[in-house]
């Protein structure tokens, strides 16, 4: 048989499921006129006796029936191909144990069938009662699969699908509380859940703020702010935990290894202590990675290569577009509309709709020439 497309059935499987169907009803056709007709021996259609001529109608009512049973089996097997190839592994290995469990339980319900004197009619109802209760047994399980995994986690060598770190209590370190930027990502929605504070982080920044350092003391006092203001956003709750590790002289070892014991993720903006909480097994939250991740694409200064597609509002200026959509507006680049031009970025403006930059061109002599238009 040849290989099938990807994303058919093959005409195989409807020819097989075709042949059972028709074993059940050349067997129930038997068993019919067994029931109604205890002399079937007798010659009833030329040399065809009645039992011949049933299982002839039931194999012919089971030819049709099994053709329409295999196509929409073959077409339902499609369908769930397509669906199973959008769903994960974990899924799967919980749908694949939930049907496991559903075939044991449908051949214990469904055993006393076999106490029906006829194979031909036990045998294909049991297959559907274990075919119904498999299927349910892998819906149940993919829906429940956290739930499955963690049941059979340990013998099967998997688990459930780990947290988000943003989905764990959070515990803050002073670097995060000094900066104050937390704010703001809270309000905005990014952040949010419970969040912990441990002694020792509040004594460090206390010591901050009794420093006889101006600098020092503002920096601490900041941080005491910014947790105060943190207690009052509704979608937060700050709780402060006692020192669990006293025997650890450092804050940020406290901060490690509480986090380890608790299961918490560690909230900072110090890179190096990301880099070994990460070491460490602890999940992580930089703050200074998201700063990172949320710049703008360019900075002031910076060339950059602009294709220039309309006049701008003011007089002289030309507007052009970063790949990001970033609207760049270039002072005395109107005459150069059409070209590809190599700017120096003056200013980056965030306002409410996104991001405006402001340049001019480096060089005007060296600017390309005019694109030819295609005829």
């Amino acid at each position: 048989m040849s290989p099938s497309p990807r994303g058919r059935t093959p005409s195989g499987l409807i020819e097989i499921l075709r042949l059972f169907t028709v074993v059940f009803f050349a067997g129930l056709g038997y068993e019919t006129s067994r029931f109604f007709d205890d002399r079937g021996h007798a010659n009833v259609l030329g040399p065809f006796n009645g039992l011949a001529i049933a299982i002839i109608v039931g194999s012919g009512l089971g030819y049709v029936v099994g053709g329409i049973f295999g196509r929409t089996i073959a077409a339902t097997a499609d369908r769930t191909e397509v669906a199973l190839r959008e769903v994960s592994a974990d899924t799967l290995v919980a749908g694949a144990l939930g049907l496991v469990c559903g075939v044991i339980t449908g051949a214990g319900v469904a055993w006393p069938l076999f106490f029906v004197p006829d194979p031909l009619i036990a045998m294909p109802l049991f297959g559907v009662v274990v075919a119904v209760l498999g299927y349910l047994g892998f819906r149940v399980g993919s829906a429940k699969r956290d739930g499955v995994l963690a049941m059979f986690g340990g013998r099967a060598g998997v688990g459930p699908r780990d947290a988000a770190p943003s989905a764990l209590p959070q515990v803050i370190d002073s670097s995060v509380a000094i900066d104050g930027r937390i704010l703001e990502v809270v309000r905005a929605g990014f952040l949010h859940g419970r969040m912990v504070v441990m002694q020792p982080v509040l004594d460090e920044l206390q010591g901050l703020a009794d420093a006889g350092d101006p600098l020092r003391r503002a920096r601490g006092r900041r941080g005491l702010e910014v947790l105060t203001a943190l207690q009052r956003e509704p979608v937060v709750d700050i709780s402060v935990i006692d020192d669990g590790h006293p025997e650890i002289p450092e804050v940020d070892g406290k901060l490690l290894r509480s986090c380890l014991d608790l299961g918490h993720a560690l909230l900072t903006l110090d890179t190096n202590l990301a880099k070994a909480a990460s070491i460490a097994g602890v999940r992580v939250l930089n703050l200074h990675a998201l700063s990172l991740a949320l710049r703008p694409p360019v900075v002031a200064g910076e060339d950059v290569l602009v294709q220039l597609i309309k006049a701008g509002r003011e007089p002289g200026q030309a507007v052009g577009y970063l790949d990001d959509g970033t609207m760049v507006v270039v002072e005395r680049g109107r005459r150069m509309v059409g070209r590809d031009v190599s700017v120096r970025i003056t200013s980056v403006v965030t306002t409410a709709n996104g991001r405006l930059v402001f340049a001019h061109p480096v060089d005007e002599s060296a600017v390309p020439a005019r694109r030819a238009e295609s005829k």
